[in-house]
């Protein structure tokens, strides 16, 4: 779908638009479960992609965890309305630690899309945008076409500042949700990812599952 101002942006054609970026074998990717996930994944699935099944609302946690963990690698989280409002306050703390290798993309559908298609507090009034300003986060962009999305992404990915895109979509998902990619097995890849990254930057290398984990443990320790 080309960019029209009279259309909904799809987030297929967002994520696509984009995936030749997210495809670069040094950017670490952590994306929310459900549709996200799966019209990555459909795109063709790189070990350097995380689908955070199970887990809904913590990918902006676990993604802030491996970017001040991680300072010289680009993360990006791909989340959902739905998802951060589960955790608003991921805001807050991604404003407090601001990490300059972190972007943090946010399709807003006005649906739990991937869980029933139940509206959101967006679909009646709530401004994601406007929310991550006032916590403090120190770039916010709003995206309603594919063009303006990819542009936005662009200049996220090219500063040295955390930034935050709300991209407003159509409330249209995958005919099916079903990824051929159990969920061990995207752990144990993300984290040979991980563990070679590390070795390439000098790193101490990543060798047990506890430090696999460190990511998650440092945004515990962080208070989300």
């Amino acid at each position: 779908m080309s960019a029209n101002d009279d259309c909904p942006m799809l987030r297929a054609d967002a994520l696509a638009a984009i995936y030749p970026k997210l495809a670069k074998d040094e950017v670490i990717v952590v994306t929310i479960m459900g549709a996200v996930a799966v019209e990555l994944y459909q795109l063709g699935h790189r070990t350097n992609f995380f689908y955070l099944e199970h887990a809904m609302g913590l990918a902006s946690s676990l993604g802030l965890g491996i970017a001040l963990s991680m300072p010289q690698y680009p993360v990006v989280v791909i989340d959902g309305d739905g998802s951060l409002l589960m955790n608003l306050g991921s805001l807050s703390t991604l404003a407090r630690y601001r990490p300059g290798n972190l972007t943090h993309v946010v399709f807003d559908n006005e649906s739990l899309l991937s869980v029933g298609g139940f509206p959101t507090a967006t679909s009646t009034g709530t401004d994601l945008a406007g929310v991550a300003m006032a916590a403090g986060v120190p770039a916010v962009m709003r995206a309603d076409t594919v063009d303006e999305f990819a542009r936005a992404f662009d200049r996220a990915t090219s500063s040295e500042e955390l930034t935050t895109i709300v991209a407003k979509v159509d409330a249209i998902g995958p005919k099916s949700f079903h990824m051929d990619l159990p969920l061990l097995e995207n752990r144990f890849q993300f984290r040979r990812h991980l563990q070679a990254l590390s070795r390439r930057a000098s790193e101490p290398a990543i060798d047990t599952e506890t430090e696999m984990m460190a990511a998650e443990v440092k945004a515990a320790e962080l208070g989300l």
